[in-house]
């Protein structure tokens, strides 16, 4: 989905800049953006690092950007699952830093240079699991119920400084990633009225149209991107 995102907004002439631990994939993002004609820049970093890390990659990003960045767009995101009982520390470790406490920094690091300018955009990535309880998945979507929590605060924090902040909600996507659960998407959205997966291009439409003009009035709003997987029952 960061992928999709990153291409959506550099096609509508967003200056770029492309975040990710694997350096390999980082560079092939931005060198595909290029190719299409847009701009970007890859900054490799690792979001589960120390709160100071991620300030770096804050202060990095910045200057990548000539000293201001417009949009912040929250989308990394890791999520084991498994019993309750059974989830290793490791794992909820990684789901507290990554989905949670990465978001909450770089907010607190670049949102105020927004407000101070009186403009800018936030974006959070959530899910549509964070509203609806399902065994042996308690803490992924906990994690995704306080994005869109933190989205709401930080509207209400930040809104009247003329930064919007708000949260798309994926429903069941269809990835590079998950491609060996293809029969598992597709029997989760055969009920929904979309009747098919999300695509990640669906997820980097609805992340375009929040930071856009168009979307002046949305403030700490959860736009629903799943076929209607959460809000309707078919059979």
């Amino acid at each position: 989905m960061g992928e999709a995102i990153a291409h959506e907004l550099a096609a509508a002439g967003a200056i770029v800049v492309v975040t990710g631990r694997d350096a390999t994939r980082t560079d092939r993002v931005v060198a595909d953006i290029r190719a299409a004609g847009g701009t970007a820049q890859a900054l490799v970093a690792d979001l589960t690092g120390t709160p100071d890390q991620v300030r770096a990659l804050a202060e990095q990003a910045t200057s990548l950007l000539s000293g201001r960045v417009d949009i912040l767009v929250n989308n990394a995101g890791v999520y084991p699952v498994g019993p309750t009982a059974t989830l290793s520390d490791a794992d909820m470790e990684a789901l507290w830093t990554t989905n949670v406490r990465a978001p909450h920094v770089l907010v607190g690091s670049l949102a105020p240079a927004m407000a101070e300018r009186g403009t800018g955009a936030v974006v959070n990535v959530g899910s549509w699991m964070a509203r609806v309880g399902v065994p042996f998945a308690a803490l992924y979507p906990a994690t995704k119920a306080a994005v869109e929590h933190l989205t709401r605060a930080w509207a209400a924090e930040f809104g009247q400084a003329g930064v919007r902040v708000n949260t798309v909600s994926p429903g069941a996507t269809s990835t590079p990633g998950n491609a060996d659960s293809a029969e598992v998407l597709a029997a989760m959205t055969a009920g929904t009225p979309a009747g098919s997966p999300v695509r990640p291009v669906d997820i980097a439409r609805a992340v375009r149209w929040l930071v856009s003009d168009e979307a002046a009035f949305v403030h700490g709003a959860t736009l629903d991107v799943d076929g209607g997987l959460a809000a309707t029952r078919l059979g």
